[in-house]
């Protein structure tokens, strides 16, 4: 072996070392993902017993993304056996930010108990610093009671980003008067421009009577950060496009001088 292989399988046994100290260091400083609230209920349906969650999970880093996070739902009968199970993978959570979700699915027999856990997020450091990933706005909400016992909920859904969203997850957070949260229900809205505002419709078929209120979010689809990394890398998108109506100023006012302070080359 040469001087310069053996110079070389130090270099590269010193760059493995200081990756596996970097790694084992960011696996312990890094904030587990945190469990804000979640809910689940039990309905009778056409279809049998329905099983409904909803839930908020909380990224305390700020400069990473939780990715490939997965809840496990489970409905157990009054015996213990187990009439329910679905593996829901999530989102991924943004920095600093927290993701809320809902699901449903139909038990083949009558539940008694629902326990919801969550697989632990893979984290994957952000291509921009926190506030470069601007919330997707919602506005024009309207809420009603259905006679069937139903929640609607319809809305706008826009896009501060230049480039489009493919598809967009939107979750309205159904609270009782006290802010309680008793359930969820989401859809999905595809190709959102920055010009233009989208449309979504969000039925709960069977919610409970106790709901007074929605929290709608909308979030990118998918469950690794490349979506919003995506949009995020593409910029904002400029708030005014109209060309100017009033003449410039005569004088620049901005460049006024100001007394005691010399501003001269």
């Amino acid at each position: 072996m040469t001087q310069r292989s053996r110079i070389a399988g130090v270099l590269a046994l010193g760059v493995a070392l200081l990756a596996a100290c970097s790694s084992e260091e960011q696996a312990t400083t890094l904030k587990p993902l945190s469990v804000k609230e979640h809910v689940s209920s039990i309905s009778k349906g056409d279809e049998g017993y329905l099983v409904n969650w909803a839930g908020v999970l909380a990224n305390g880093n700020p400069y990473h993304f939780g990715e490939q996070v997965v809840a496990t739902i489970v409905a157990t009968d009054a015996r213990g056996a187990e009439v329910a199970r679905m593996d829901q993978p999530l989102d991924a959570v943004p920095p600093a930010a927290t993701l809320a979700f809902s699901g449903k699915t139909v038990a083949k027999g009558q539940p008694a108990k629902v326990t919801i856990s969550y697989k632990p997020a893979q984290w994957r450091l952000a291509s921009r610093i926190p506030s470069a990933f601007r919330p997707f706005p919602v506005t024009d909400i309207l809420t009603k009671r259905q006679k069937n016992g139903g929640y609607l909920v319809t809305g706008r859904v826009g896009n501060p980003y230049r480039q489009a969203a493919s598809s967009l997850a939107v979750t309205a957070l159904l609270r009782d008067k006290m802010g309680k949260l008793v359930g969820g229900v989401s859809t999905f809205v595809d190709d959102v421009h920055a010009d233009n505002r989208r449309r979504f419709i969000l039925t709960a078929d069977h919610a409970p009577p106790t709901v007074a209120t929605a929290d709608v979010v909308a979030r990118t689809w998918g469950s690794t950060s490349r979506p919003y990394d995506e949009l995020a890398m593409g910029g904002i998108a400029p708030v005014h496009k109209a060309k100017p109506t009033t003449a410039p100023f005569v004088k620049d006012r901005g460049l006024q001088p100001v007394p005691g302070v010399d501003t001269g080359p």
